[in-house]
């Protein structure tokens, strides 16, 4: 009888230095999570414009860019919303079923409300000021504030500035604008915003927008130079302005669950890329714009919005600037404006 509780006694400490064992070697693969190559990925980018748009062309950089660095990352770029149009997008990055989505920031307002500072009309002056307000740390705040739900932000893009073309007459002044029916996105800051301007904002969906604008639905749209030329709005607007009234950034972000799952080198990596590969898009977008003007001015009558009347717009929409700074966050609305007065000098 005491030979056979000592074979159990025996047993349960082999046993139990066998469980030990097991957590040891759990711990161990635990501390080093994220450490080292990490496993091979296949990475995933959806994007909504087409493999014509600069945005296009920066993200087949960014997938140069970590194949290149990397001997374990590929990179698949899916453009003119293949995969999902972008709010389907960042809701599939939170869920783990995508990689990485490039969407402007107006998506997000859906998500987190502070990005309706984004939105706020004629308060990005130029490029310079936008590079400045994004880098610095206003930028780094509004890129974290995504953690928390489920994404990663881990750079700045650039749509660029949206400008107004229609089908009526020039627009050099806000009197131009009165009783326009011009298309918008689904936001209520751009609708509330034109309806202050005089004008009568339609929101419509923009697979729609070039039939309403044959037909004669709307008079008008807004949207970055590159993209008014590559969706022929020519064929059916007669004038452009550079009224430059909302600045759009695009934001690079990541799937938290699938980021946590990359190794530290890897992170590394993608993080850099998307940086660098940011910094192209911006350059090309630039430069892209300006060849969209030239060509649009082939085919369509350009009136400048000086810089006198482009304060008397500024001017206009303030009620609308007040009535959504609550909403969007009394603190975020302040300090983006400080940062634009503080780069603006």
């Amino acid at each position: 009888m005491k030979r056979k509780s000592l074979l159990l006694v025996s047993m349960i400490m082999v046993c139990l230095l066998f469980l030990a064992a097991c957590g040891s070697s759990d711990e161990a693969s635990g501390d080093s999570a994220g450490e080292g190559e990490g496993e091979a990925r296949n990475l995933r980018v959806s994007i909504g414009v087409n493999d014509k748009h600069p945005e296009y062309d920066a993200a087949v950089k960014f997938k140069e860019l970590v194949e290149s660095k990397s001997d374990n990352l590929t990179v698949e770029v899916y453009h003119s919303g293949q995969i999902a149009d972008d709010r389907s997008a960042i809701e599939m990055l939170q869920f783990g079923t995508l990689d990485i989505t490039i969407p402007s920031t107006s998506p997000l307002v859906n998500f987190i409300p502070e990005y309706g500072v984004f939105d706020l009309p004629f308060s990005i002056p130029n490029e310079e000021v936008a590079d400045q307000v994004l880098d610095g740390e206003f930028g780094d705040k509004m890129l974290d504030m995504v953690e928390d739900q489920g994404l990663v932000g881990l750079a700045w893009w650039e749509n660029g500035f949206r400008n107004l073309t229609n089908d009526e007459r020039p627009v050099a002044t806000v009197d131009d604008v009165a009783n326009l029916k011009i298309r918008t996105m689904e936001n209520e800051i751009h609708l509330d915003a034109w309806k202050e301007l005089g004008a009568n904002p339609t929101p419509m969906a923009f697979t729609e927008l070039f039939t309403a604008l044959q037909q004669g639905t709307v008079d008008g749209q807004e949207n970055p130079y590159p993209t008014i030329l590559l969706s022929n709005y020519p064929e059916v607007q007669e004038h452009v302005s550079n009224t430059n009234h909302v600045y759009t950034p695009f934001i690079f972000l990541f799937s938290q669950e699938i980021w946590s799952q990359l190794s530290s080198e890897q992170q590394e990596i993608v993080q850099s890329a998307a940086v660098e590969a940011g910094k192209y898009n911006r350059e090309l977008n630039r430069k892209t714009a300006e060849e969209s003007l030239e060509t649009l001015k082939e085919d369509m009558t350009f009136t400048e919005v000086t810089d006198e009347e482009y304060k008397k717009f500024q001017e206009k929409v303030q009620p609308v600037i007040d009535k959504y700074k609550s909403e969007i966050g009394d603190e975020i609305v302040d300090e983006y404006y400080s940062e634009i007065e503080k780069y603006s000098k």
